[in-house]
């Protein structure tokens, strides 16, 4: 077992504080306290060399849960076992061991080569000369920047600065991976590449990776399980393609028609989510799938139909909305 947590709670306190010169002074005396539980008595397991999707809206917990499994926070309540350790001991044989990958915040030092601030955490990890050559040499191969390692870091681009930050995470080869958004603000073939990369690293060095992402590219391309969190509590925790069967209790059939055809007609047979002159795109429920459809094809002018599963992001955000887990 890589990561094992068990009714994890973070709460962070804070004051109230009213506009005005007399409130100030009052506030000097008097204030308000108010608690936000960001994290909300948590719980599950993950297994080595797993990628498990670690989803839910913006102020949900996701980064707080990872700044506490990585050792970053102290949480209010709870325990948490990653790689054997507790982490908020900050010990230094479980901070040898992991990485963490955040698409906002940045490790490289800004004004020098890449290859320096690789250097030193060459250094830090403690890596012997042949160990990091052939690392180093592996990774700018597989991520297509060696001839990038002397550039300062800011004339690079995004997405090459973005692989470099990758090579400095993954330079001592940790046993598990927190990535943070790592795609984000990269253009489609970016975030094309940074999948690939990270699928054959996760099936070549068993890595164990646990993943957030607001692109669901990103989740369906790697992730079979998700873990789905909203307002500090887990709402879901399963394979990713049970998201619609669980909460999505409709398909998507989309039309092709030799003719046009109105939209209150179309309406008949279910919700119509998009209308083209000779397309449609309806949304009927999954129980009624197969009578719906044999009345379509027996009353509309059907040159070709297919039937889909709702969007996957569109089931999660279905769960974002439950409060209690499944």
């Amino acid at each position: 077992m890589i990561i094992k947590v068990e009714h994890l709670t973070k709460s962070f306190d804070y004051y109230k504080k009213e506009l005005g010169l007399r409130n100030s002074i009052k506030n000097l005396f008097f204030r308000e306290k108010l608690t936000k539980t960001a994290v909300n008595d948590i719980s599950f397991e993950i297994e080595a060399g797993e990628v498990v999707g670690f989803l839910g809206p913006n102020g949900a917990g996701k980064t707080t849960t990872l700044k506490m499994l990585s050792g970053i926070l102290h949480p209010t309540g709870g325990k948490a076992s990653v790689l054997g350790f507790t982490p908020w001991e900050r010990r230094k044989a479980f901070k040898m061991q992991f990485a963490i990958v955040m698409g906002q915040k940045n490790q490289l030092w800004w004004d020098l080569p890449a290859n320096e601030s690789l250097f030193l955490n060459k250094c830090i990890y403690e890596i012997d000369d042949r160990t990091y050559e052939s690392t180093l040499a592996e990774l700018t191969e597989l991520l297509d920047v060696k001839g990038l390692l002397d550039v300062q870091v800011r004339r690079l681009s995004l997405g090459e600065r973005m692989k470099m930050e990758l090579i400095a995470a993954l330079i001592h080869k940790p046993k598990l991976i927190f990535l943070d958004e790592p795609t984000i603000g990269l253009d489609l073939i970016s975030q094309k590449k940074f999948r690939d990369f990270f699928k054959y690293y996760n099936q070549e060095k068993k890595a164990t990776i646990l993943l957030t992402s607001h692109y669901m590219e990103d989740v369906e391309d790697l992730c079979k399980r998700v873990v789905i969190i909203n307002q500090g509590r887990i709402v879901f925790d399963g394979d990713l393609q049970k998201v619609n069967e669980v909460f999505a209790q409709s398909k998507v059939i989309k039309l092709q028609l030799s003719e046009r055809v109105g939209r209150e007609a179309l309406a008949a047979f279910g919700k119509v989510r998009e209308q083209g002159e000779f397309s449609a795109t309806l949304e009927v429920p999954r129980q009624e799938l197969k009578k719906i459809s044999k009345a379509m094809l027996d009353r509309l002018p059907v040159l070709d139909f297919t039937i889909e599963d709702i969007p996957v992001e569109e089931g999660i955000a279905l769960m974002y909305q439950r409060q209690e887990a499944v």
